[in-house]
């Protein structure tokens, strides 16, 4: 029998980003995301194909998604021999939405209900650390504040909103990005957490008007026709706009679905998606 999950995107409203660690180089950040109704469909089973495979039409080379499996049978074992995963994908790839990262955790989750359920959601969590930075956040979807390098997870209330996601032909590796931002020394020395619980509680145009990214000078950087985008979205009736995350996708918020689909109508290629009741 089947098991079937949905891996949702997440859109970064606000991004602080400390300097890098001397002990591992990664950088510590603050975060506030906003799960959105934005998502791919996964689909798993056992197989007797005696390997495990991970398909995702349109998506070439190696998938985090294995590593998900690879790690969960690392951990506990997968009853019942090897299994073969299939990701219909809706979010866009290298775009600044967690895409992959939701994908690796949606199948942690699944492969958990598959085995009976052996890990309690905090030890999901630690899994899920190993295989990046975004991935803790997702084992159990919603608006959440992240600290650390991903692994320290609080969740929170967000007001109703739509985006607006405006995403590109092509990706950004969000390694890339991060040796952009070394290079400008865009990085700042002090994180604050509560800038971003108060901006969690504040009504959406408040809330709005605190978008910020400490990755956009540097996705900029890399691809300066995303000013074009920006400026686009600004010109619409959005409440804010942004990068998201290490990019490309650029996104515009809005009281109403209504207003997003009218500013979405203006612009190719964007995507209308609300903000999850999470």
């Amino acid at each position: 029998m089947p098991f079937h999950e949905r891996a949702y995107a997440k859109l970064n409203l606000i991004l602080q980003v400390g300097p890098p660690r001397d002990a591992d180089a990664l950088h510590p950040l603050c975060s506030l995301f906003a799960s959105i109704d934005l998502a791919d469909e996964i689909e798993g089973s056992g197989t007797a194909a005696g390997y495990d495979s991970v398909e995702c039409p349109g998506v070439p080379g190696r998938n985090l998604a294995l590593d998900a499996i690879e790690a969960f049978r690392d951990r506990v074992g997968v009853q019942g021999g090897f299994v073969a995963v299939r990701i219909d994908k809706r979010i866009p790839v290298a775009a600044g939405l967690g895409g992959g990262s939701a994908d690796a955790a949606a199948v942690l989750r699944m492969l958990n209900r598959m085995n009976s359920s052996p890990l309690d959601s905090g030890e999901l969590r630690d899994l899920g650390a190993r295989l990046g930075a975004d991935v803790p956040s997702q084992v159990e979807p919603g608006h959440a504040l992240v600290q650390g390098v991903g692994e320290r997870v609080e969740r929170v209330e967000l007001p109703a909103l739509t985006a607006v996601l405006v995403p590109s032909d092509t990706g950004l590796r969000t390694a890339d990005v991060y040796a952009e931002l070394d290079r400008l020394g865009g990085w700042r020395e002090r994180l604050d957490p509560e800038q971003l619980r108060r901006a969690a509680g504040a009504d959406p145009a408040r809330l709005a008007a605190a978008l910020e990214n400490d990755l956009e000078q540097a996705a900029l950087s890399l691809r300066p026709e995303l000013q074009r985008t920006l400026a686009r979205l600004h010109s619409t009736d959005a409440l804010g706009a942004a990068v998201s995350g290490s990019g490309p996708t650029c996104f515009g918020l809005f009281e109403t679905r209504a207003a997003a689909r009218a500013a979405a109508a203006s612009i190719p290629g964007a995507i209308v998606s609300g903000f999850r009741d999470a």
